[in-house]
């Protein structure tokens, strides 16, 4: 046997489909978000764009949940292009009002969501965080600024637990029921070097480990783990030898569904899977009989499964309607 397999028991939420999610934090927050996205669960992915370090996972989440924070101190322009430093470059404008405005949409969607939700799943990424040098305050994005605008540092555990147990009382304020998953992003960061990614990776997990030790409603999911100990191979990396395969990211998918969702979404994905794959096939001869009569059995069977499991599915029958012939 060679593989050593990371168990992931149950953990009693049996969430189903209909149950809320938002997640945030870095990239494998977007990959989890845009599973469940696909797969029709009502998900806020990552509100504000990639945020790798938990001090400005925290900022923003108290931010989100009423608590005063002044984000017009803490734009910058460059290149003609204002950006907020608690944000990703992805969340910018031309225009210092509009990028404020969004800001401000943003957090208040964020809130909705977190009040609404089941599940928030938070992804840290690394320890390691940047600080401005004329104010020493964290940043979530360096927006290629120069490099001597930044001191990078670690995060000092101790501190990044009295951030975090604040921003569990907030989010327990405002929806009592909802539940904190922890994980921490398999992505090594070799840009501080493998040495010091090793040290940021333990950081973060014991700080998980603390969270969920010292709160009933956080729990963790070992996503680090299974890629580190149970897929450690590289067919399980892409190209650039640090981010998991397609196939890594729908094992592991798998392990997350077993432990937290509930038999009949289980179920559904399954399902949901096989037309998904219908959906997606390209024909050679669109107009072709036996691809007309493909896309009738398809609109059937989404039907069945949009009756079953009350399901809006009428972007999939757009799509399936642009390409019927009628006669």
């Amino acid at each position: 046997m060679f593989r050593t397999e990371v168990v992931v028991p149950k953990s009693g939420l049996d969430l189903a489909l209909e149950d809320k999610v938002v997640t945030i934090g870095s990239c494998f927050a977007e990959v989890i978000g845009s599973k469940l996205q696909q797969n029709k669960v009502d998900v806020l992915v990552n509100p504000f764009g990639t945020i790798f370090n938990p001090v400005s996972v925290c900022r923003l989440l108290n931010a989100a949940l009423g608590r005063e924070y002044d984000f017009e101190q803490h734009l910058v322009h460059h290149n003609k292009i204002w950006h907020a430093y608690d944000l990703h470059s992805s969340v910018s404008s031309p225009d210092k009002d509009q990028l404020l405005s969004q800001i401000h949409e943003r957090l208040q969607t964020t809130k909705q969501h977190l009040q609404q939700s089941s599940l928030l799943i938070i992804t840290l990424g690394t320890a390691v965080a940047y600080e401005l040098v004329q104010t020493s305050e964290v940043v979530a994005n360096c927006h290629k600024l120069p490099a001597k605008n930044f001191n990078r540092v670690l995060l000092n555990l101790e501190e990044t637990k009295v951030y975090f147990e604040e921003t569990l009382a907030l989010l327990k304020s405002i929806n009592p029921g909802l539940k904190v998953l922890l994980t921490v992003s398999p992505v090594r960061h070799v840009k501080e070097t493998l040495q010091m990614n090793s040290v940021s990776k333990s950081e973060l997990r014991l700080l998980c480990h603390y969270l969920q030790e010292n709160n009933p409603d956080v729990l963790y999911f070992p996503a680090y783990e299974v890629m580190m100990d149970d897929l450690r191979d590289y067919r399980y990396y892409k190209d650039d030898m640090l981010h998991p395969t397609s196939l890594a990211e729908n094992y592991i998918w798998e392990k997350f569904v077993k432990a937290y969702y509930n038999e009949s979404f289980q179920q559904f994905t399954v399902e949901w899977e096989k037309i998904a794959r219908a959906l997606s096939h390209k024909p050679f001869y669109p107009e072709s009989e036996a691809h007309q009569a493909f896309l009738k059995s398809t609109a059937t069977q989404l039907q069945h499964i949009a009756d079953k499991y009350k399901i809006d599915v009428a972007a999939e029958q757009h799509a399936l309607h642009q390409q019927t012939l009628t006669r």
